[in-house]
């Protein structure tokens, strides 16, 4: 019997299924692309439930969704604290600490994650409007993800954190941009980030160059080189400069539509 694959995580399904068992995407819709090539992350119907491990997750609301998770024995799940929203008692927490130090807790990310613990069931939510965006990650992967952005990630993934200088320092005299590196080795894992407003990726070919606002850079794989550029602007005698975030394939990048400045940028 034919299986129908996920356009968004490219996994297999049964073909009785409307939504993947792997990510949450509806099967019955097509993917959405702009003519410029953007393809529209999938919008989780509300009440939307996919698998992971020994877990389940499901997608509650439209407007500020909410990720409900029954852990099951054995499998964790690590995130920011204020991002819990509610937890069973009996679910057990520890807390996870992250490689950076005092540069992290300079530039104003937590230095200390948390991480819950199964059987039992946890929700998470960031107080914005936007998205719920579900990212499987396969073995031997690299991701990279604006900071503030995660709302939790499988214990089996690997977290660290990169800086890119030059981005938000110029414009509002931060210490620059920060971005949590999440990496998978032998096991898959998961990741669920928020997005502000809608969420579009694009997947550029070896070599292919896009310039994206800075506040609207949400995640990119590894493989996808981040630079400054300076665009040089001219008013008569006046100069202004532009700061974008020149970003060279190949891989995914995606972008929100929405987006706030944190006082770190």
């Amino acid at each position: 019997m034919d299986r129908i694959e996920c356009q968004w995580c490219k996994a297999q399904n049964e073909p009785e299924r409307t939504s993947c068992a792997t990510c949450g995407a509806p099967l019955d819709k097509k993917n959405l692309v702009s003519d410029s090539g953007w393809s529209e992350a999938p919008r989780l119907r509300d009440m939307t439930e996919f698998r992971f491990s020994n877990s389940t997750c499901q997608i509650e609301g439209e407007i500020v969704p909410v990720a409900e998770l029954a852990l099951g024995q054995g499998d964790a799940v690590f995130f920011e604290h204020h991002v819990m929203l509610w937890k069973e008692p009996g679910v057990p927490m520890s807390a996870v600490n992250t490689p950076g130090g005092m540069k992290r807790m300079m530039g104003g990310m937590p230095h200390v994650l948390s991480m819950a613990h199964g059987p039992g069931r946890i929700a998470f939510s960031r107080d914005a409007a936007g998205e719920v965006v579900v990212l499987p990650l396969h073995p031997s992967m690299e991701l990279d993800v604006r900071e503030h952005a995660f709302l939790a990630g499988t214990h089996s993934l690997t977290y660290s954190f990169v800086r890119i200088k030059g981005l938000a320092n110029v414009m509002h005299g931060g210490e620059g941009m920060y971005m949590d590196r999440f990496v998978t080795t032998n096991e898959p894992g998961l990741l669920l980030l928020h997005g502000y407003g809608n969420v579009f990726q694009k997947t550029l070919q070896p070599g292919e160059k896009i310039m994206v606002e800075p506040g609207g850079f949400l995640y990119k794989d590894s493989s996808v080189q981040m630079n400054t550029v300076q665009q040089k602007l001219r008013t008569g005698f006046a100069s202004h400069s532009m700061y974008l975030a020149e970003m060279t394939g190949p891989g995914r990048v995606g972008i929100q539509s929405m987006y706030v400045h944190h006082h770190t940028e």
